[in-house]
């Protein structure tokens, strides 16, 4: 799951229909990154009146989502979950469930269970990186097996693969990649190189490894420069090893920000470390941006870029081979231009919201109408 920075609300979403149906989604969360900026368009742009319980989650992302217009509330713990779950469906009967993150999987299960709630999870991807992670991934696993779970929507091929091996029923199954609502972008502005790593400072993502590509490459070429742009435990190690390099003034944290499409115009190109992901929310941002992206070929990052029509991909892990594509992509102005041009256009031909609407009423129509088995 990818930071996602870019909370600017400007188109109208699509309006709701009197057959749609009535979703609660249930999410726990530290922070407004992919999955829940995922939420947040998914809610404005998806078919179905939609509302959102937060477990255990910090107040500002309650406030963030009021302040797009969704209805939300917050819960604290299980007991708290069950008794907002168990008012939502006394408003709605015909209420369906929706469950993001492992934490809000196994609370949801619990209480749809005892509320015989329709109940579909959407999984965004697994960070097994630990013990505890490996762990929670063959639960997260397991639950997808149990007949109280009727369908997942998995954001990538390879989560889909995973649920299958893992004994998940084929047809419980749907592949509905993230999306992004259309929305104008400002022209490129890049004068000079420009390398941007965008997303949390945390292992999975790799702002270690983003380090580890581009310190020798800003020594070669003494014109270029990089950022870091997110927030996260890292920082201070990074900042250390950065300025271990001499490489404070070429390379810096920017922290957290609230508005990307500034940040996407001056960037020459986008540089996607992680050591694993599903479907990037900032690589879809990136590809909307028309900035040139050089990424690691984890996840569902493969099957979004046309490689090489929209984009350049190095092994996983590979340091030398992304480092090899970034200077590819940087001595050569034509291929940098095509790569953002082609990248665009597969974003809004196949990672556009307002064209995933009929395959999330399916979903949620299927949700609310296979009884367990």
């Amino acid at each position: 799951m990818v930071l996602a920075l870019d909370t600017a609300v400007s188109d109208e979403p699509e309006p709701r229909h009197a057959h749609d149906d009535d979703v609660v989604h249930l999410i726990h969360s530290g922070g407004f990154y992919g999955a829940e900026r995922m939420l947040l368009d998914h809610c404005r742009y998806a078919p179905g009146r939609h509302r959102v319980i937060f477990l255990d989650t910090p107040d500002s992302l309650p406030q963030r989502f009021r302040a797009a217009g969704v209805a939300c509330t917050g819960a604290r713990g299980l007991s708290g979950v069950f008794a907002a779950l168990a008012a939502a469906a006394r408003q709605s009967p015909a209420l369906v469930m929706n469950a993001h993150n492992f934490r809000a999987q196994i609370f949801a299960w619990c209480c749809a269970s005892r509320l015989q709630l329709p109940l579909a999870l959407t999984q965004h991807g697994f960070t097994p990186r630990s013990a505890k992670q490996r762990l929670y991934t063959r639960i997260a696993l397991r639950l997808g097996r149990s007949r109280r779970v009727r369908r997942i929507a998995c954001v990538a091929q390879s989560i889909v693969e995973l649920h299958r091996q893992a004994g998940v029923p084929p047809e419980k199954l749907d592949f509905i990649p993230n999306g992004l609502p259309p929305k104008p972008v400002l022209p490129r502005q890049a004068d000079r190189p420009l390398i941007g790593f965008v997303g949390r400072l945390s292992a999975e993502k790799g702002p270690d490894l983003f380090l580890d590509a581009v310190i020798p490459l800003c020594a070669r070429h003494p014109e270029w420069q990089a950022v870091l742009l997110g927030d996260g435990q890292e920082a201070a190690r990074l900042q250390a090893r950065i300025n271990a390099a001499g490489m404070g003034e070429r390379i810096r944290l920017h922290g957290y920000q609230q508005d990307m499409d500034a940040w996407f115009a001056r960037l020459s190109l986008l540089a996607l470390t992680s050591r694993t992901e599903g479907t990037p929310m900032v690589l879809l941002e990136a590809m909307r941006a028309g900035t040139p992206i050089v990424a690691f070929a984890v996840g569902g990052v493969p099957d979004m870029l046309a490689v090489p029509v929209s984009g350049l991909l190095a092994p996983p892990g590979d340091v030398s081979a992304l480092a090899a594509q970034i200077e590819r992509l940087l001595a050569d102005d034509g291929l940098a231009e095509s790569l953002g041009a082609a990248a665009r256009a597969r974003q809004q031909r196949d990672y556009d919201l307002t064209r995933q609407s009929e395959r999330w009423r399916q979903f949620y129509a299927a949700t609310k109408k296979v009884a367990p088995c």
